[in-house]
């Protein structure tokens, strides 16, 4: 009887074992991999989506433009990713993708997001200020970014229009390369990739963005609407994780630089490996601000909606920014979680 009893009770222990094991939760994520993707692996290596009970599983996209379909239908349940005119399209197309949190933005001292120009046309003297970006070819990654929203208030600040130029769509690697190619002349950059410019000699970091576009909302965290009204909890799961990866990466950098700390040196080695770099490449780069209580610049990103309503085909007139922003996720986990206080 014993026996039986010892059987019975390792009988429930395993069967314990394996309703945990299989009730981890498949999140779908589509990602950019570029260093603003932090919150993200410092989640998943520091074992903080494993303590939600949260299984990762992470698509690259060239483009963050490219994530909005995906994450209408369904075939993604988060998008980590670049503001675009996409996600306003897709509003308009009552296809609901929710911004949840911040991901990336500028802020005082920081040049993560760089306004770069080819070298030799600032030794020759043809480049000296942004008045003499008239004619310039400017890369961009995508048509339709939040980013031609910030290149056109650094044309204006050089008393052009937005056209005075001529832009391409080419991904920030192949920006690196036409620097060196003399196919472009400028390009809107982040992190590594204006490090990268800079250490082979093609590019000069000429301006923050912060500059001209101060508070510029870069990226945001996105939930399809499948997955934030029908898997609400594992929503929530998630957002809790995420901040406390966001607030590890705050810990690690101050006034737009690295710290040099035990704290930087973890997220620093975590970013390297997953974007199979060195960790002194990722010290060697600006680190980019994000809001350590993941909410976003609603200022930012209403300003960059005008921008679309001038320059391209988006004329929804009832569509506000505010239509596809839900806060509630970051607000739960923060709830949970405490208003972020730097750790000593």
């Amino acid at each position: 009887m014993h026996r039986n009893l010892k059987r019975l009770a390792l009988g429930g222990l395993l069967a314990a074992i394996s309703t945990l094991c299989a009730a981890a939760d498949l999140v779908h994520s589509g990602f950019t991999r570029n260093t603003g993707d932090v919150g993200i692996f410092v989640a998943e290596e520091k074992g903080y989506f494993k303590q939600e009970n949260i299984e990762f599983k992470l698509t690259y996209f060239d483009s963050g433009a490219r994530m909005v379909a995906p994450l209408g239908t369904g075939e993604l349940d988060i998008g980590s990713a670049p503001m675009s005119i996409g996600l306003y399209n897709a509003a308009a197309r009552k296809i609901d993708n929710r911004v949840v949190a911040d991901r990336g933005r500028t802020g005082p001292g920081y040049w993560y997001q760089t306004l770069m120009v080819r070298k030799d046309l600032i030794e020759s003297g043809r480049f000296k200020g942004y008045r003499d970006l008239k004619g310039l070819t400017f890369a961009i990654t995508a048509p339709g970014i939040s980013v031609l929203s910030v290149l056109n208030e650094a044309m204006k600040k050089g008393g052009l229009a937005y056209n005075d130029i001529e832009k391409v769509y080419i991904g920030y690697p192949q920006q690196v390369v036409a620097f060196r190619n003399k196919a472009i002349d400028a390009a809107m950059m982040i992190e590594p990739f204006a490090t990268q410019a800079v250490a082979n000699g093609d590019g000069v970091r000429f301006a923050p963005t912060e500059d001209f576009y101060p508070g510029d909302q870069i990226s945001a965290m996105l939930f399809g609407e499948k997955f934030a009204r029908e898997k609400a909890d594992l929503a929530r799961r998630f957002m809790r994780a995420y901040i406390r990866a966001v607030r590890d990466y705050n810990d690690a950098i101050e006034n737009g630089q690295w710290t040099q700390s035990a704290k930087a040196d973890e997220v620093i080695g975590i970013v390297a490996r997953r974007l199979e770099l060195k960790p002194e490449q990722i010290r060697a780069a600006y680190p980019h601000a994000v809001d350590p209580d993941g909410r976003v610049n609603v200022d930012s990103m209403r300003k960059d909606l005008q921008f679309f309503r001038e320059y391209t085909e988006f004329n929804d007139p009832k569509f506000k920014v505010e239509d596809i922003i839900d806060m509630s996720f970051v607000e739960a986990a923060v709830r949970d979680l405490g208003v972020y206080k730097r750790a000593p």
